[in-house]
């Protein structure tokens, strides 16, 4: 393999699940029991060749190369596969006014860091999943269905990250929303999960708008809707809208209402993907799907979709400051609100799945600072977020399997006794998600917190990077004070009035505040889950048991990740020097925003006392007690009922929008039944009508035939004697 070119390559990764899902689909029934081979072959595939595109693309990059003198250079590699559509003669406003441009869509794959690191994690918690769905799915009829599903999404969720056109993005970008519709739905003769999966579906179609109308003005605005710069048979050089001609040029960028509009399309086809402010009520009830189908697409990889398509397009979003800014904001407020909701579900999953929300929140509120620290925090948490909560939601599905279906954490407790390995794995995915040191979470969190505090407080984290020992290791990139972003940026519209350090000062409190909660709701499921006297609900009868081996080592091994990922990746700043060479965060708005990598102890301390100050709450509430006892929401008065019923968003939903749209369509239903049914039926009764007259005239009996004949005749001749006395 080590022989085929890195295009091969790159189209075998999405290709081999492909392969995987058509035969799971042709020969699922005839390997019964062994369905699962397909996916699992193609999946495992598709991970050693993401590795191997990893590895080159790392030495491209000129990572380990022990260099860091200089700035990081944009690496890259497009492969067209074939050209989907075109027109010749399309009318379009590109970058020389409006004029017409050769509209062509290439099937077109790229490879850059971003998509490397992502394949990467697509295709390793996909082959983990595969493996631990062995076991969990066992003996379900449906199974032959749910690993050609999980194929499918991997095949989808690849191209979606290494498309290299918006437009083919939006194709798979509804790919995905099919598959999880699909893995919601399940099992669709649940009622709950047959309703959730058609929440998830609806509630996605509202950001999935936003994304098509996005195109059309990214078309319009920019005469291409490719990622790649594209020559034309005349030779005439084409300037992809993230291609190396237009990032070398900062002023390449619509600002002003245009390019608002754009980015505030795609922030809220981001917001339905990843279930954010107000898009986020989906999630939740997604719990009802298989819970493999949780941990793959619903913890690790789509639901971060919409965090791939705003680091994706860093350079549109820089280009309007307030509607960045905004992106932060939403985040902000979307990790506070699901993190305060978290902390009073008694649902294991349903924890995961706020806790999912908030973690999301967090990658948004660190992209929306517009810097290159930001944008690669964000995605840093992308990937240690992909381990830990992956674990935490096998975990709570390995719960799941021993309880005989309940997760009520009410129901249950002192599971650590019968589950030792889940019980052990699962508190190292807890300690990640809480943000302890020296878990993966402490330090994504910590660059998520620092990029923040860099906006709230320029000159002083300026300070800081000029006296942090080690700072040199930023590849020669000298401190940037992010008070130039605001101050010298133009407002160009009444949204980048937002745009100041105070606002991201807010920011950073109430993330830190999220942190503290984080480590709180955590620690409440494990205590209620994993301590206490033991109790097993009816539904496990007397075999509740530790799940078996092809359930358990994903589980080991992601808790290896969620143990040591963070600290190696900080460490060394792989991951940061590595993400930098992608196209989009070489844009000079983008680089000129670097600062020398560092450790910084105050935000660190400040994040860890959080957390500590979390799980000390957790501890005095929770650990040891009954888990069907008095819980300590009871002091929460009024607000217990704010959190437990979600803030009423899913009321107000249902106030604003669903009910008047059931009387809408209630008042539709009548006019057409009574009204417009009753119009087109009663058209149709004339002729029905006239022929039942015209019946009554044929009787069959010869003299009324005769008689009529008669009758006609006397008219006619009484008709022609009157004309001719006239005469």
């Amino acid at each position: 393999m080590n022989d085929l070119s890195p295009s091969t390559l790159l189209v075998l990764v999405p290709l081999l699940p492909l392969v995987a899902a058509v035969l799971t689909v042709v020969l699922g029934r005839t390997l019964g029991g062994r369905s699962f081979l397909p996916a699992l072959a193609g999946i495992g595939g598709a991970f050693v060749v993401a590795l191997m595109l990893l590895a080159g693309t790392a030495r491209e990059a000129g990572l380990g190369s022990g260099d860091h003198d200089h700035a990081p250079r944009p690496v890259e590699m497009v492969t067209t596969l074939w050209q989907w559509a075109g027109v010749g003669d399309a009318q379009a406003a590109g970058d020389a006014g409006s004029s017409a441009l050769s509209f062509s869509i290439p099937v077109a794959l790229r490879l850059d860091p971003l998509t490397a690191t992502l394949l990467v994690i697509i295709t390793g918690v996909g082959l983990l999943v595969a493996i631990y769905s062995i076991g969990y799915m066992h003996g379900d009829p449906g199974e032959p269905r749910f690993f050609a599903l999980v194929a499918a999404f991997v095949f989808s969720m690849s191209m979606l990250v290494a498309a290299s056109n918006f437009l083919l993005v939006y194709v798979f970008w509804e790919a995905v929303g099919a598959c999880s519709y699909l893995l919601i739905g399940f099992w669709f003769s649940k009622p709950e999960a047959a309703k959730a999966a058609k929440k998830a579906f609806l509630v996605n179609r509202v950001g999935d708008f936003g994304l098509a109308v996005a195109t059309f003005l990214l078309w319009l605005t920019y005469g291409t809707l490719n990622f790649h710069d594209t020559s034309l048979a005349d030779g005439t050089l084409v300037p992809g809208i993230l291609g190396a001609s237009r990032l070398a040029d900062a002023s390449a960028y619509v600002g002003g209402a245009v390019g608002t509009a754009i980015c505030l399309l795609l922030l809220l086809a981001a917001c339905g993907k990843s279930a954010q402010l107000p898009l986020h009520v989906w999630l939740p009830d997604a719990m009802e799907g298989p819970t493999p189908a949780s941990s793959l697409i619903h913890a690790a990889t789509m639901v971060t979709a919409g965090v791939y398509l705003v680091a994706r397009t860093a350079p549109l979003f820089v280009a309007c400051p307030g509607a960045l800014t905004l992106v932060s904001i939403v985040g902000a407020s979307t990790a506070l609100v699901a993190a305060l909701i978290g902390t009073v579900q008694n649902d294991l999953k349903r924890v995961l799945a706020y806790s999912t929300i908030s973690q999301l929140g967090y990658m948004f509120v660190s992209l929306g600072t517009g810097s290159l620290l930001g944008f690669t925090a964000a995605i840093f948490h992308l990937v240690t977020h992909a381990f830990f909560k992956a674990l935490l939601f096998m975990g709570a599905g390995s719960v799941m399997h021993a309880m005989g279906g309940v997760i009520d954490m009410r129901r249950f407790g002192g599971l650590r006794r019968i589950m030792p390995i889940t019980a052990s794995t699962f508190l190292i995915g807890a300690l990640a998600l809480a943000g302890v040191a020296p878990f993966a979470g402490f330090y994504s969190k910590d660059e998520i917190l620092s990029s923040l505090h860099a906006r709230g407080w320029a000159d002083t984290h300026a300070e800081h990077h000029e006296s942090a020992p080690g700072g040199d290791r930023a590849a020669g990139l000298n401190p940037f004070r992010f008070a130039t972003i605001s101050s010298e940026a133009p407002v160009a519209t009444a949204l980048d009035a937002i745009n100041t350090p105070a606002t991201f000062r807010l920011l950073f409190w109430m993330s830190l505040i999220t942190a503290g909660l984080t480590a709180f709701y955590t620690f409440r499921a494990v205590f209620m889950t994993f301590t206490g006297p033991t109790r097993v609900p009816d539904e496990a009868g007397h075999h509740a048991h530790e799940s078996p081996p092809s359930m358990t080592v994903p589980l080991v091994i992601l808790a290896a990740l969620s143990a040591v990922s963070g600290w190696w990746l900080f460490s060394t700043h792989s991951l940061a020097s590595f993400l930098a060479s992608t196209p989009s965060f070489t844009a000079p708005s983008v680089a000129a925003t670097a600062t020398p990598l560092a450790f910084h102890w105050d935000i660190a301390i400040q994040g860890t006392l959080a957390a500590a100050i979390g799980i000390v709450i957790a501890a005095l509430g929770h650990l040891g007690r009954r888990s069907d006892g008095p819980q300590m929401e009871r002091f929460l008065g009024p607000f217990e009922t704010l959190f437990a019923r979600r803030f009423f968003i899913d009321e107000i939903y249902s106030g604003f929008i669903v009910k008047p749209l059931e009387l809408i369509a209630t008042v539709a239903a009548f006019l057409d039944r009574h009204l417009i049914d009753g119009l087109v039926d009663g058209i149709a009764r004339i002729p029905l009508g006239c022929g039942a007259v015209i019946r009554r005239a044929q009787s069959g009996l010869l003299q009324r035939y005769a008689l009529a004949g008669v009758i006609g005749t006397l008219l006619i001749v009484l008709a022609l004697v009157a004309r001719a006395m006239g005469q």
